[in-house]
């Protein structure tokens, strides 16, 4: 099996496509092979696999990061539906620093998104019952966790939904605009 990394326009955030071997009987692929990776570049120690389900369209999960110690890479997927992932670069020096990029995963394109540390992440679900899985390098750390308004102006993210029609949780509806979110990351530090 072999493993295509796509770089994204931000720096170190790549798209990572596995082959997909389909037959009558549905498809079989290797979504994480470590000495693939590595082989491709990608040296990253997961500690911890994720999964989240959103029933829903229209549910907004983020902007989300933990503080340096505590940052984490992400290798996200959607097992099932589609989503519209986001990546704000939030790493100060970056070429990068405070623009975005937005990905579809789906469970037809078996694409994967790896998320650097440093980077702000959220999606919102496309369609109903989208379960995402997602690897981790690092464990939760309730006190470094941390946000960005999703709808902060001077993101101007382009969400593929209006944002008042959005479901997001007490929590995602709270984070502090981009000038205002606090950040310690430096462009270079903490791969």
């Amino acid at each position: 099996m072999s493993l295509k990394v796509i770089d994204t326009t931000l720096p170190d955030a790549k798209i990572v496509e596995t082959d997909v071997f389909g037959d009558h009987r549905g498809f079989f692929t290797e979504t994480y092979t470590k000495n693939k990776f590595e082989e491709a570049g990608i040296n990253v120690e997961f500690t911890q696999d994720n999964q989240s389900l959103s029933v829903e369209p229209g549910v907004l999960r983020g902007m989300h990061y933990q503080l340096a110690p505590y940052s984490q890479t992400k290798l996200l997927r959607a097992v099932t539906g589609a989503i519209y992932d986001v990546i704000v670069d939030i790493r100060k020096g970056s070429p990068a620093y405070g623009k975005w990029e937005g990905f579809i995963l789906s469970e037809y394109n078996h694409r994967q998104l790896l998320v650097p540390k440093g980077f702000a992440h959220g999606f919102v679900t496309l369609t109903p019952n989208v379960n995402v899985a997602y690897k981790v390098d690092g464990y939760y750390a309730p006190d470094a966790d941390r946000g960005i308004a999703f709808d902060d102006p001077d993101l101007d993210i382009k969400w593929p939904m209006p944002t008042d029609h959005l479901i997001l949780s007490e929590k995602d509806q709270h984070h502090p605009s981009f000038k205002d979110a606090e950040m310690n990351f430096t462009y270079g530090e903490d791969k």
